[in-house]
């Protein structure tokens, strides 16, 4: 007996001791892994004008890093090469990632997105070729709807890089509208007649006041170009809405709207 304590109770006492060192570890471990994880996506919570799906990633992403870090300390503490493991977990990183190239360009351009943030759910954007509102913003993909309610789903790649226009990033917007009269008609009264519909229309500003000016003498007609300014939620329903009222205004004011038209003038040559 007492040979077999003297044999295998040092390595026994080793075991036991490296057996509760790696559960402290283990223990350690997970605690850093969770309070890490919940620093970051607090952070995203904290911080209005931060996107909480991003910080919520990167909050895994950290929890599951040192993880990592845990696991290899716990194999090392019993003696376990960790170098082979290492090299094997970036082997298999690379080639993870080469074969998902498209899928890890999608996320590279869904973290920029919620970084810099060009768009928001509910925003009318154009984007990749496509018009809509902004439904959802995921690491990988973009949804928007159409007005007749079909779903686009959008690859972020496809975004990023190239231009974004967003109807609805500032609070006022101007709607640009051209209207053209006959020769004939009368350019302040025309001025007036307009002014009156934007006047009366419940969803035109009056701060900042309406532009109305002529733009160009066409062939057929003088030409407003207009510019009311709405709430930016109002854009389309504006921009809808007023070129009937203005037609209807036009017609009652006996303003002639022409269509295009040429004056041929004969000569008669001498007999």
């Amino acid at each position: 007996m007492e040979d077999f304590i003297d044999n295998y109770g040092p390595m026994a006492v080793s075991w036991g001791t490296n057996l509760l060192i790696a559960l402290l570890i283990l223990i350690i471990g997970y605690w850093i892994a969770g309070r890490a994880s919940k620093f970051v996506r607090g952070l995203g919570a904290k911080y209005e004008k931060l996107d909480s799906t991003l910080f919520n990633f990167l909050g895994s992403v950290v929890r599951y890093v040192i993880l990592a870090f845990v696991f290899i300390a716990v194999l090392n503490r019993f003696g376990v090469q960790t170098t082979s493991i290492i090299a094997l977990l970036g082997a298999a990183g690379l080639a993870v990632g080469l074969a998902l190239q498209g899928a890890m360009s999608n996320l590279a351009a869904g973290v920029m997105l919620m970084i810099f943030r060009p768009y928001k759910a509910g925003d009318f954007i154009d984007a990749a070729g496509n018009f809509g509102n902004v439904q959802e913003i995921s690491l990988f993909t973009t949804v928007l709807r159409t007005f007749d309610h079909q779903q686009i789903i959008i690859p972020n790649s496809e975004i990023w890089g190239q231009q974004i226009v967003n109807h609805s990033h500032h609070p006022v917007r101007g709607v640009e509208m051209t209207f053209g009269v006959s020769y004939d008609s009368d350019i302040d009264k025309t001025r007036e007649v307009i002014a009156k519909v934007f006047e009366d229309h419940p969803l035109i500003l009056n701060d900042p006041a309406p532009d109305i000016a002529v733009s160009e003498l066409n062939d057929s007609s003088v030409d407003f170009i207009t510019r009311p300014f709405v709430k930016g939620e109002h854009w389309f329903d504006v921009r809808y809405s007023v070129p009937e009222a203005v037609k209807k205004a036009l017609d009652e004011a006996g303003i002639e709207i022409p269509f295009p038209h040429r004056k041929v003038i004969l000569f008669q040559g001498d007999k």
